[in-house]
């Protein structure tokens, strides 16, 4: 599918690595993150590559909510509409809970989940009155289960997209709507936030994850876990699994 598709969290890491795989495919990109010049450079990079194509650059703090819906309007009038929302924006930050830093994850609670709600309130605000679109949400392995430690809040955060997403899901399908949705549960996939942690199993580089992404985004498919080996075994198992036992594994 070709097309207008919008990605937050742009200037680095998978949805800079989205970016790149959608212009590739032919695709009008609108991006947006709180770093212009990174996005600019983007820009002018992609250009180069696929010089037909239609970019629009657009500074964007997820957690101010009110511009989210700005800039989402913004870049609709920009391309004429939008056929593709990518709600990638988040942060990796936390701590123990209880160990005095709640700061950090209440910094995770509100990039991940409070202004992830507001992106998929802006999309969704667009799809209705396009009566079309697709919604795709990024959210974690770590997901699937109550994570511990520093992950606790960030998998907490995630599994919140998930269930949004579900529930509005269930929503349109009772609708008869044509707007689609997906939620993506990446794996391990190397970027700027996490390149200084070692020995992480199964981690792939930023390229081979985000094209993995793209096709499963392109696929449509309500659910997707990328790459989708080894994780989507590992979270069926991660799922089933007793807490004593995921206990001994995370």
């Amino acid at each position: 599918m070709t097309g207008n598709v919008l990605i937050t969290g742009a200037s680095s890491g998978l949805g800079e690595g989205m970016a790149r795989e959608f212009a590739g495919r032919g695709c009008n990109l609108a991006i947006c993150a709180r770093r212009t010049e990174r996005l600019e450079e983007l820009r002018e990079e992609l250009l180069k590559r696929h010089p037909t194509l239609k970019i629009s650059v657009r500074a964007l703090d997820v957690n101010n909510h009110d511009q989210v819906f700005e800039v989402f309007r913004a870049f609709r009038d920009d391309l004429g509409g939008l056929d593709r929302i990518i709600v990638n924006a988040g942060i990796g930050k936390g701590q123990p809970l209880g160990t005095g830093h709640f700061s950090a994850n209440r910094q995770t609670a509100e990039t991940n989940f409070v202004a992830a709600l507001a992106q998929v309130e802006a999309a969704m605000e667009i799809f209705r009155a396009q009566n079309r679109g697709h919604l795709v949400a990024v959210s974690s392995v770590s997901a699937v289960r109550g994570m511990p430690k520093n992950i606790t809040t960030y998998a907490a955060t995630k599994a919140g997209l998930a269930a949004l997403m579900e529930g509005l899901q269930v929503e349109l399908a009772k609708q008869g709507s044509p707007i689609k949705l997906t939620t993506l549960y990446p794996g391990y996939i190397r970027t700027e936030l996490n390149e200084k942690v070692r020995n992480t199993p199964f981690i792939v580089d930023a390229e081979t994850g985000c094209r993995a992404m793209v096709r499963a985004i392109e696929s449509e498919r309500a659910r997707a876990y990328v790459p989708g080996w080894p994780w989507r075994p590992i979270g069926f198992i991660m799922k089933r699994l007793p807490v004593s036992l995921l206990a001994r594994m995370v």
